[in-house]
């Protein structure tokens, strides 16, 4: 995470305004509409992970979503607690995801993007796992 500190104040703002149109825009994809972002619960490890809280549009319900250098990706918030615990999620759920697509006798395509869930997985349980961060 050595690179954040070497963001300008104006890189950073893109960055998360880049990352939070492409989380809002991916949630919009799947019918998701979401009414605002909770800021405060929201957690920015840029240039790499951004995962946010959205509360939905006309429903009590939210949703964690993640973008960045990872796969963009949603959760009902009812599975995590706070930031940290949804990004153990997404890890947790990732390394699922491609065990399930390596047992089911993958062509290349599959097999490779298995491999970039796994390399992904492991790079945000390592963040999830460095307690600086989340101080």
């Amino acid at each position: 995470m050595s690179q954040q500190a070497a963001l300008s104040e104006q890189e950073m703002n893109n960055w998360v305004r880049e990352q939070f149109q492409k989380a809002n825009g991916y949630l919009a994809e799947k019918g998701i509409l979401t009414d605002q972002v909770l800021t405060k619960e929201s957690r920015y490890l840029a240039p790499h992970i951004a995962v946010w809280k959205f509360s939905l549009r006309g429903l009590t319900d939210k949703v964690w979503a993640i973008s960045g250098v990872v796969p963009t990706d949603h959760v009902d918030a009812k599975v995590a607690k706070d930031a940290r615990d949804a990004l153990r999620h997404f890890s947790l759920r990732w390394q699922v995801r491609a065990e399930e697509i390596l047992q089911s006798q993958p062509n290349e395509t599959e097999r490779k993007f298995a491999e970039v869930l796994v390399n992904h997985a492991e790079a945000c349980y390592e963040l999830v796992d460095n307690e600086q961060l989340w101080k």
